[in-house]
């Protein structure tokens, strides 16, 4: 027997790590499905789990596998499925086809895994990058309930969404980022170039300056002599804020911020409760239970804030509370949502009303998205308009007082 270490997930979805003695790696794993543990990673002792060795070059120009590759392979595997090819055979053709080095040394590991009597959804497991926790859970019900085929097609249409709204979301930001940036641009060569020009200039006039005047060029003169220090704090602030953010208390309240801001916030939580809905409807399809059902969703929706609310829903539900009152205790879904899931939960169509619901969450998610350049456009003009009047006041009022000084010496 040899010592394995492992890294799982409880039934509240919480990461825990231990280490086993056992025969291998499968039997580590049937041990912690056993114990209600759901495991994302075993290996020896001492040892990475890592994909067909590859030289630390070649994996370095290597191309990640994207979730569009995920994508195509979920397609691919539903059509060979449904065809009744098995899948040690599927997974040897789409390897035989594919150029991409490192999704044919993915595809090698996974036939690895099967030749040696591991489940697929086991062998996924050593792929945490490619195949998320939702995704693995969602083949190991296709497994447990020989629906594999079905799940492969609605992971593949899942994935579709998330890459459909990223595409959406990216081209609709587009416009707005050009102009920030552009923004930044100006303000940066304003700074360096056009201020300390109009500075010499304005030493030989001998007159107190216009408040304005002596606020831009007190920033420039700053800005010039203290940039270093300033191109320092820039980047340890960036830093200290990552880490922030990689901590469990910082992606919390920021994720809980990013729902509450002005124009972006209800993007954002549409798009999540979308997602909630299409995942929740697809476990419960599947035939997984209620709280094991909101246990995976919870991880899906990438939001640490709404992964509370559903945990909290999921406590209520194992309590034996209803599913629509577990969820308007949460406050996140609107009075028309919470009267579509209560029909659902009685009527028994709870799987074909949450559909319904991630459909309605989608248009609106999509008609947001839509209007969100025409809704920050304004915001913009504001911005660049009260830039441009700073700075014409800055610069020109001193002109102007110097053009009527010499104007009244002229006339008298």
């Amino acid at each position: 027997m040899q010592t394995y270490t492992w890294r799982g997930r409880n039934a509240r979805g919480e990461l825990i790590t231990g280490s086993t003695d056992a025969e291998n790696e499968n039997a580590v794993a049937d041990q912690l499905l056993a114990g209600g543990v759901t495991p994302v990673h075993v290996g020896l002792a001492g040892a990475s789990a890592s994909a067909p060795s590859q030289s630390g070059l070649q994996a370095l120009l290597n191309e990640k596998v994207s979730a569009e590759d995920t994508l195509v392979l979920s397609r691919q595997l539903y059509t060979l499925q449904k065809a009744g090819v098995p899948l040690l055979r599927s997974l040897a053709g789409l390897q035989a086809s594919t150029a991409k080095p490192s999704l044919v040394a993915m595809l090698v590991d996974l036939r690895s895994s099967l030749d040696q009597g591991r489940e697929l959804s086991a062998a996924m497991t050593r792929h945490p990058t490619v195949f998320d926790p939702f995704y693995v859970s969602m083949i190991r019900v296709g497994e447990m309930t020989g629906r594999l085929t079905e799940v492969f097609q609605r992971m593949a249409e899942h994935i579709e969404f998330e890459l459909d709204v990223r595409a959406r979301i990216k081209q609709a930001l587009r416009y707005p980022t050009l102009v920030i940036m552009a923004i930044l641009a100006a303000m940066v060569v304003v700074n360096l170039f056009v201020l300390p020009v109009f500075a010499k200039m304005f030493e030989g006039f001998k007159t107190e300056l216009p408040f304005m005047t002596r606020l831009l060029l007190g920033f420039s003169r700053f800005s010039l002599d203290w940039w270093p220090l300033l191109l320092a704090l820039a980047v340890a602030g960036t830093m200290a804020v990552r880490s922030w953010l990689a901590t469990e208390e910082g992606r919390y309240r920021w994720d809980r911020t990013k729902l509450r801001l002005p124009i972006v916030g209800p993007i954002v939580l549409k798009a999540t409760l979308a997602r909630f809905a299409r995942s929740f409807a697809m476990a419960s399809k599947s035939g997984v239970p209620i709280s094991q059902a909101l246990t995976v969703v919870a991880q899906t929706v990438d939001n640490a804030w709404m992964a509370v609310r559903i945990g909290q829903m999921r406590d209520g539900v194992e309590r034996g509370e209803s599913i629509s009152r577990c969820a308007a205790a949460t406050g996140i879904f609107t009075p028309v949502v919470m009267q579509m899931i209560a029909v659902g939960e009685e009527t028994g169509e709870l799987d074909t009303l949450l559909v319904e619901i991630a459909d309605m969450y989608e248009r609106e998610t999509d008609h947001a998205i839509k209007g969100l350049s025409g809704a920050i456009e304004p915001v913009l003009l504001l911005v660049i308009g009260a830039m441009v009047l700073v700075l014409a006041l800055a610069i020109f009022l001193p002109l102007w007082s110097m053009g009527s000084a010499a104007m009244g010496k002229g006339g008298a």
